[in-house]
């Protein structure tokens, strides 16, 4: 049988299950990627698993998006971050080493592996040959425990990538021409595979700019060809010998199939609020903006930043406008110094940021309130730049030069000057100082964790009840991501490692009312939410289910979910149900009062069953999609009770 790379991959690391679209297959993970907004609690949650250590080949810790230190909260559990991984066997990459996805490429990446991170965008290096997807950080624990990862085993979806892509376009105008195509619901329960003659033209970069913003169109995870390029790109960072060829066999077929021609892609811009919302930049050209940000995983490669610094050189930016350097690596940052592009950045008026995540997540450079923001960043959902009111436009590094210059969305095309021609440095830097690797382990026995005072124990949650009489606090429409569910930034992410705290922020981007109405009932039975179509989109911070379920969400009914935060809600004990009508979505209104009786047996006898509304006369047909095992895991209250129960019949 000839083979596509995902199904190699997945073929090479299967555990359980068979390689049959829509059903559960549990696979071994060679890696795991954690940050510091999701780490915090994996790694307490590995203390109550009792491990003594990581059971991957490679685990690494990222200190990459908490990097403000307003106060001591984030240095406080950067402290036990650090002391987590020496106790537990992780790598440690400390604040200003950069973004976890290109560090991790840069330095751990290994074709032919799976890795599995508490972050969406891990699928990034999928670039490398890799089966990588996001996951929440129960998943990503059990997984460094030695545990298999369950998922649906995805469809196949090649796309054939033509031609080389014309002056002024770039990678990211690949990926916007598949948002424009799809939509963010496009890859949901597929891995996207690229494939074709395409590809010559596409540096390993430039893979892991398209590969990052697969989370955008839902994808499980993106894949790339192991090939000429990615040895050449480990060359070049000290690991030829980590490479290994991998590509499809002859005659391979995939389940779904698409094709881009690259010569034939234009500037392409997302406009406010989501990143399917795809249009040509010369659509928009003329609107005034006040910000232009470059930087994030989305665009993280050296010629990233330098087409910027080429494009703005010996020149001003426009008068008013916040010019928003964020590097994504030390060792980019080091390399981009050498070659004098920081130079021609600041010059040209330029803010320089560290190497971080910084205002991709809300932690610094938010808008001002009314103003466009144009930004090299993968996500753009309302709030999530720190601006509650934000407008916030997705673009190549081109695009946003351009329009500093000018003040306004300009198509790069128009600028009256050559395509600069780049250099890549002939001797790349190579810089390992701030990855602490692992301890041997009678060293790590010995390490004790330092525990901040804002870190909070995760509360016990009860199993789920027989009978439910629970009412909707909220109605919500399409696309609910994870940042209008529990936002980021700088008010909130310092709160990570602090469940009562972080659950006051709760759909506060739906519902400033939700806190104190949720609390009111939480210890009355609880209470349901409604939602459309891909529910929980985005992030995949576990705290959007966990906060949530902490202020007694029994049930989220909705059209359909979103992979990751279903997976989140499964994990924490909140019953996630579909609509079989669609049309029943609008029988149900904010205050109706759900009513489920024998819910326990329901749920392990079948797929279906009605739930029926107080005083109305009306049942509601719904469904679940959980495993014999995630049923299990649901009766139990969530996957921590699992645990404990397993390993008390094991005792």
């Amino acid at each position: 049988m000839a083979y596509n790379i995902t199904q190699k991959l997945i073929k090479d690391h299967l555990v359980s299950g068979e390689m049959v679209p829509g059903t559960e297959i549990g696979l071994r993970i060679d890696q795991t990627l954690t940050q510091d907004a999701t780490g915090t609690l994996v790694m307490l949650e590995l203390e109550a698993m009792n491990l003594e250590r990581a059971k991957t080949e490679a685990s690494a810790q990222y200190v990459d998006h908490n990097l403000i230190q307003e106060d001591s909260k984030n240095p406080d559990d950067h402290l036990f971050l650090l002391s987590a991984t020496k106790r537990f066997g992780i790598y440690y990459s400390r604040p200003g080493n950069g973004v976890s996805h290109p560090v991790h490429m840069q330095r751990l990446a290994k074709p032919g592996k799976t890795l599995l991170g508490s972050d969406s965008h891990t699928c990034a290096n999928g670039c490398m040959g890799m089966l990588a997807m996001g996951a929440g950080g129960i998943d990503v624990a059990m997984a460094i425990a030695g545990e298999p990862f369950y998922v649906k085993m995805p469809q196949v979806w090649g796309i054939k990538l033509t031609g080389t892509l014309p002056d002024w376009v770039s990678a990211k105008d690949v990926i916007l021409e598949l948002l424009r195509r799809y939509d963010v619901k496009g890859g949901v329960g597929k891995v996207i595979e690229y494939y074709g003659p395409g590809l010559h033209s596409l540096s390993a970069m430039d893979r892991h700019v398209i590969a990052n913003m697969g989370a955008e169109l839902g994808a499980t995870g993106t894949v790339f060809p192991s090939d000429k390029e990615i040895r050449r790109f480990l060359k070049e960072q000290g690991r030829e010998d980590d490479w290994i060829e991998l590509v499809a066999d002859p005659g391979a077929t995939y389940d779904l199939n698409e094709e881009i021609n690259l010569s034939e892609l234009e500037p392409l811009i997302a406009k406010p609020s989501s990143p399917g919302n795809v249009v040509p930049v010369t659509e928009v050209a003329g609107t005034p903006i006040y910000q232009s940000y470059i930087g994030s995983s989305a665009n993280p490669g050296f010629r990233d930043f330098a087409i910027a610094a080429e494009i703005v050189k010996g020149k001003r930016i426009a008068e008013g406008i916040s010019f928003d350097i964020n590097s994504t690596s030390r060792q980019m940052l080091t390399d981009l110094v050498k070659e004098s592009h920081i130079a021609s950045l600041l010059q040209s008026g330029a803010r320089l940021h560290q190497a971080g995540c910084n205002g991709c997540i809300g932690m610094g450079q938010a808008p001002a309130t009314g103003r466009n923001s144009l930004r090299t960043t993968p996500r753009n959902f309302p709030g999530r730049s720190g601006t509650r009111e934000d407008s916030v436009f997705l673009c190549s590094p081109e695009t946003a030069a351009a329009s500093a210059l000018t003040g306004e969305i300009t198509d790069p095309r128009t600028l009256k000057m050559e395509y600069p021609k780049l250099k890549e440095p002939k001797e790349p830097t190579i810089d390992v100082n701030l990855l602490d690797a692992p301890l041997p382990l009678e060293e790590a026995k010995k390490v004790e964790l330092h525990k901040g005072p804002n870190i909070a124990s995760i509360p016990d949650m009860d199993n789920m009840p027989d009978n439910i009489e629970v009412p909707i606090l909220l109605k919500m429409g399409d696309n609910i991501s994870t940042d209008e569910i529990l936002a980021g930034g700088a008010r909130v992410l310092p709160y990570r490692s602090n469940l009562p705290e972080i659950s006051k922020f709760t759909f506060e981007i739906v519902d400033e009312t939700y806190y104190e109405r949720a609390k009111e009932i939480a210890e009355k039975g609880g209470h349901a939410i409604v939602g459309g179509f891909n529910y929980g989109q985005g992030s995949s911070r576990e705290h959007a289910a966990l906060a949530p379920r902490y202020l007694g969400l029994r049930i989220a009914l909705v059209k359909d979910f979103a992979r990751i935060h279903w997976q989140n809600l499964v994990n924490f004990g909140v019953l996630p149900l579909t609509f079989i009508e669609e049309s029943d979505y609008a029988k149900l209104e904010k205050g109706d009062v759900l009513i489920g009786e024998g819910l326990r047996n329901k749920i392990k006898q079948g797929k279906e069953f009605s739930l029926s509304v107080k005083g109305k006369n009306i049942d509601i047909k719904v469904k679940h999609a959980l495993s014999d095992r995630q049923s299990e895991i649901m009766l139990k209250g969530g996957i921590i009770n699992w645990v404990k129960a397993r390993n008390i019949s094991v005792n």
